[in-house]
């Protein structure tokens, strides 16, 4: 399928790239800030447009990769009404591109950092059409794409996303503030990269909740509240560590 990308960001970065190295090629970049698109497309060979109006007439798919907030407004400047039009969002549902005859949804399930790369091909795609020959259509693409590509709606897609942010971005946003204790102890945060290693490493074959280790687990107050102690500088991760804690004593404590 021949693309124009509407979006410079993360996921739009990568996937124009995994899209060309399939076989399927980015025509074209738009961005809200030009500069944004006409980077993205020296990257991958394509054409930067300033106007949606310039989406080329040999266009087959439209991709809206941009903040969710914007993704409606971005499609109901998608004048002509014959492509097909999908946004790549977790958290959108599917119908705010119904103005499209054909619309859909192509999500990857994936972290993206624009200077980090990965293998695309492993990336679980989330798919939603409109109708079922939309559908097809996406799931023949897809599979370009990466080998796990699953049909999901809306409300499941939704439910993912949310099992996403507390997967990667809390748990990310938990090493940084390990980092930040670290830090201001004189510690390197070298010293604690194998102990996350290790963590990950255990859900490959164990379900995370009978690996769960820690003071919490085994109800350990003393050394909790030593924890807490230690914290008093830091009153917000104090009221984490203190939450946290409390969720976990309840689930394998029941107290």
């Amino acid at each position: 399928m021949r693309v124009a990308m509407l979006g410079s960001g993360n996921v739009a970065s990568h996937l124009s790239k995994a899209l060309i190295r399939s076989g399927n090629p980015v025509l074209q970049v738009w961005s809200k800030t030009h500069q944004n698109a006409i980077k993205l497309a020296l990257e991958i060979g394509a054409d930067s447009i300033v106007d949606l109006k310039e989406i080329s007439n040999d266009v087959d798919l439209v991709i809206i990769a941009v903040a969710d907030d914007a993704i409606a407004a971005v499609a109901n400047l998608i004048q002509r009404k014959d492509w097909l039009v999908v946004h790549t969002s977790g958290s959108t549902e599917c119908a705010v591109l119904n103005q499209h005859p054909k619309y859909g949804v192509l999500y990857p399930l994936q972290t993206f950092s624009k200077d980090v790369e990965l293998d695309f091909s492993q990336v679980p795609l989330c798919i939603e059409a409109n109708n079922k020959e939309t559908e097809n259509s996406l799931l023949q693409l897809g599979s370009t794409l990466s080998t796990n590509v699953r049909v999901i709606n809306s409300l499941s897609r939704l439910n993912l996303h949310v099992a996403a942010v507390f997967a990667c971005n809390f748990t990310n946003y938990l090493f940084s503030l390990s980092q930040n204790l670290l830090e201001k102890n004189d510690l390197s945060f070298d010293i604690i990269r194998p102990l996350i290693f290790e963590t990950v490493k255990k859900i490959e074959s164990n379900l995370p909740a009978d690996v769960q280790t820690g003071p919490a687990v085994r109800n350990d107050r003393k050394t909790m509240q030593k924890h807490l102690e230690r914290l008093q500088n830091e009153p917000e991760w104090q009221d984490l560590y203190r939450l946290i804690s409390q969720s976990i004593v309840k689930k394998y404590q029941g107290s």
